[in-house]
């Protein structure tokens, strides 16, 4: 009976963590590299200033064929409204926590996608990389 007691909880739990429709990264948040996915939007946190991620994620949203409707940035925040090509609305919003590090949300539709934001993400994330892996004379 013990044994069934433990299962049936168990059971429950995990039921309780795959209904609830999002992923929370409760450990690191906030810490570079940290990528959780919440209430349809996907963030992550990146080591570079506004401006960086503003100019990699304007080549990757050029990149994936995303037409920019909409863009704006100052030094503590930035935001650009693009359009896939089923007329999908994508909404990136970039916040600097501090000099060098930047906060990314991304939300795709008005419920979000979690596939399409981490396809998103990825290429901006590998813009930042190659712009670090450039060797500076």
């Amino acid at each position: 009976m013990y044994k069934s007691r433990i299962a049936l909880i168990g059971l429950l739990i995990s039921l309780a963590v795959i209904l609830s429709g999002c992923l929370v990264a409760a450990v690191g948040v906030g810490a570079i590299g940290t990528v959780a996915y919440i209430k349809g939007d996907l963030e992550a946190y990146e080591a570079e200033t506004v401006s960086t991620v503003f100019d990699a994620t304007k080549m990757a949203a050029s990149e994936l064929g995303l037409t920019i409707t909409k863009e704006y940035k100052d030094v503590l925040y930035a935001e650009i409204i693009a359009r896939d090509s089923e007329d999908r609305k994508t909404t990136i919003k970039i916040k600097g926590t501090s000099p060098q590090t930047t906060k990314l949300s991304i939300r795709v539709g008005i419920l979000g996608n979690e596939a399409r934001s981490s396809f998103i993400y990825q290429k901006i994330h590998d813009r930042l990389k190659q712009k670090q892996e450039k060797p500076r004379f």
